[in-house]
Parts: structure tokens; sequence; C-alpha cells
């Protein structure tokens, strides 16, 4: 079974936090007829989740994502410095490892993944 955990503050999820679910989750299914008695329980962050709605990018400002947008350069790895606008303009900020900032238009991001380093 593989179960994945987020934090509803917005920090990146820890080893610790992975296994404080993980004893949580075993402690639950131990003692109730969910899954036979053997069985292997993995614990792990989202990782490199999609992005899709405004929300959700407001929610990883200061996080790296991996992008589509065709207008804007094709494919590109950025940290989401800024979200600007509303209902449906929205613009997202990106800083780039060079120092050059981008901004693109939600509406023309295509494909978009928070991006994992270390």
């Amino acid at each position: 079974m593989e179960v994945r955990i987020d934090r509803r503050d917005g920090q990146k999820v820890t080893v610790d936090d992975c296994a404080r679910a993980s004893r949580a989750i075993e402690a639950r299914l131990d003692t109730s007829a969910l899954v036979s008695d053997r069985y292997v329980l993995q614990v792990s962050s989202p990782g490199e989740r999609p992005l899709r709605s405004a929300a959700e990018w407001r929610r990883f400002v200061g996080r790296w994502a991996n992008v589509l947008s065709p207008a804007h350069g094709g494919r590109f790895e950025g940290r989401i410095a800024a979200i600007e606008g509303g209902d449906g303009s929205e613009v997202v900020q990106f800083e780039l490892e060079s120092g050059e900032r981008r901004m693109v238009p939600l509406g023309e991001v295509k494909e978009a993944r928070l991006a994992f380093r270390m």
C-alpha cells in the first residue's frame, strides 16, 4: 500500500513527517480488517506533483517548478516567485537559475509540476 502525504502549512514533507504518518497508519491498519495481516506500507511526499489551479500555484510560491509553455521558450525550470492577477488572468513570476525573471500567464502553461530540489 502506498500513501502520499502533504503538509497543510505548505512546508516540505520531512522524513520525520513520513515516519509519524507511517506509525499512525500502521496502528490503524493493524487493528482493523481493512488489509490482510501481511502488507507493505510505503509513506512518501507527493514529490513532483502537478500544478493545476491558481490556488496551487499560490500555495507553492518559493518552490521550484518544471514548466512547459511553448509561448515562453518551451520547457524550463524556475522558482515560483509570485502570482499576480486573479479571476483567470493570473500571471506567474519565475526566477530562473541564471537570475533571469520570466512572467508567464497561467493560461499559457501547458504542463507544470513541482520540481524535486535538494
